[in-house]
């Protein structure tokens, strides 16, 4: 197991070096030279990362196939983002999209929106490397005498992103990232068919089983209040896209590393399209580990997080099952993490910093030079790392809940008010007084938890990831409320 794990991280390392070259330009902005089919793959894996990987086959257990619903939905936020937002990040130039805030409503919008993102980004990683590093805690190192601690697993992981990212950032990610999407994918497919095998299945039978299945039940239609309602759950997935994808410096930042336009928008259509199979594949998964348990008569665990995990560890798919299983949760936790402390290092820099965004052609920073922009970059990524692991060990304390659940619920908090602040962007040609956009933001996630809670008490009705509609709405309304007509136009 640790030799395997060793020559990944090899692997790993070796790609970053050949790859990665260059100062802040390669680290923000990639030298604008990806290849957009490269970036597309990549994306699968960042977007996945260890929690699909562990969360989603664990889902038929309780709400059966229904997340395709969202996926569904996710497909067409893809076009909207392809169409109506990365044209106007490529028109404007920027490097952080959050500077076309600034541009277009002030300073202080841009840094209202950034400090959401950089609340957003560092909670929901946390959340996922939490879970990753938990299962590596719990069953990959189940057999050592003296299993290593929590903190020194996540120090370790930590560590080996830095390694590779501090040089050259999204330049390098793009291609690290395609080699951990392999890698994942890889170990999904070996997992499904080991699976099949032990129920003694071929691939028609594989696929009847999952079929005939009373977990295969994909739509919602009957019960209104029910989360996953299929109106809920569809137009979810289009809004959790846009505003994590689209209005999100993570997603977006490798798609502004493409050498065009046109390159960024086919990256995200093909990436829109392999979404929902992938998807599909790990519910099938999670179907078929339930006809598992039932055969051997093992009890099932308290939380879906744990049936992938728990039927690995249990040796029953074999020890290629668990190395595999190893691979696709490292190689998932990676590809997710290592883009989220870049991007959060690049908004850092820029947006609360302000950076000037030097170009490719290498001038200096009007006011610091670009070699002490370098070195202060290099110091925000350690501090990000730093305050990345204190989120962890928070999350690791007070989470009980299923983590893709966890993530999305923080979504509907944190990105309502990005959703506002692009719309109002983009759909007005207002100004607004700076000192008053802080409040404007932070007021409607304070009013969306109050009624979510009278909601389910006095009426019974259980919000679903609506609610981040429901933010933005307000976070609109309120800023049309403290808006001004504006002095130039964007």
């Amino acid at each position: 197991m640790l030799a395997t794990l060793f020559i990944y991280f090899a692997l790993l390392l070796a790609v970053a070096r050949l790859t990665g070259r260059g100062g802040n330009d390669a680290f923000f902005r990639g030298n604008r030279e990806s290849p957009w089919p490269l970036v597309a793959f990549g994306m699968i894996g960042a977007s996945l990362s260890g929690v699909t990987f562990v969360s989603v086959p664990g889902m038929p257990m309780a709400i059966d196939m229904t997340y395709l619903q969202m996926c569904m939905g996710f497909f067409f936020g893809y076009l909207v983002v392809a169409f109506v937002l990365l044209p106007i990040y490529y028109r404007h130039g920027v490097t952080s999209i959050y500077s076309y805030l600034g541009e277009r409503l002030g300073r202080a919008s841009r840094k209202v929106g950034a400090w959401f993102f950089l609340l957003s980004k560092m909670a929901g990683a946390a959340a996922r490397l939490y879970l990753v590093c938990l299962i590596l805690e719990q069953y990959a190192f189940a057999g050592f005498r003296h299993r290593p601690p929590f903190v020194a697993i996540v120090l370790l992981t930590l560590l080996l992103i830095w390694l590779y990212t501090r040089r050259s950032g999204i330049r390098a990610l793009v291609w690290t990232d395609s080699l951990q999407t392999l890698c994942l994918l890889l170990a999904l497919v070996v997992i499904v068919v080991q699976a099949a095998q032990m129920l003694g299945l071929g691939p028609k039978e594989t696929w009847q089983a999952v079929w005939e299945s009373p977990h295969s039940r994909v739509f919602e239609f009957g019960d209104w209040a029910s989360r996953q309602h299929f109106v809920k759950q569809f137009l979810s997935g289009i809004f959790i896209v846009i505003v994590m994808t689209g209005l999100d410096q993570d997603m977006m930042q490798k798609n502004l590393t493409c050498r065009s336009l046109r390159d960024g928008q086919k990256d995200l259509c093909a990436y829109g399209i392999l979404f929902l199979p992938v998807n599909f594949l790990f519910l099938a998964l999670g179907v078929l580990l339930l006809l598992l348990y039932q055969r051997t008569g093992t009890p099932l665990p308290a939380q879906g997080d744990q049936l992938l995990p728990q039927f690995v560890a249990t040796g029953l798919l074999g020890r290629s099952a668990l190395i595999f299983f190893t691979i696709g949760i490292v190689a998932a936790a990676f590809s997710s993490a290592d883009s989220a402390l870049t991007a959060l290092t690049t908004s850092f820099c820029i947006d609360i910093l302000e950076m000037e965004e030097t170009g490719a052609d290498g001038q200096k920073d009007a006011m610091n030079g670009q070699e002490q922009n370098e070195r202060r970059r290099k110091w925000v990524h350690v501090g990000v790392i730093g305050v990345f692991v204190l989120f962890i060990l928070a999350f690791r304390a007070i989470n009980n809940s299923s983590v893709i659940d966890t993530i999305y619920t923080l979504a509907s908090y944190t990105y309502g008010p990005l959703l506002g602040l692009f719309a109002f962007a983009i759909f007005t040609r207002r100004g607004l007084r700076g000192r008053l956009v802080p409040l404007a933001c932070v007021l409607p996630p304070v009013l969306c938890y109050g009624l979510q809670a009278a909601a389910a008490r006095w009426w019974g009705y259980a919000f679903g990831y609506e609610l981040l509609l429901l933010n933005g709405l307000l976070t609109y309304v309120f800023l049309l409320l403290i808006s001004k007509k504006a002095s130039k136009t964007a």
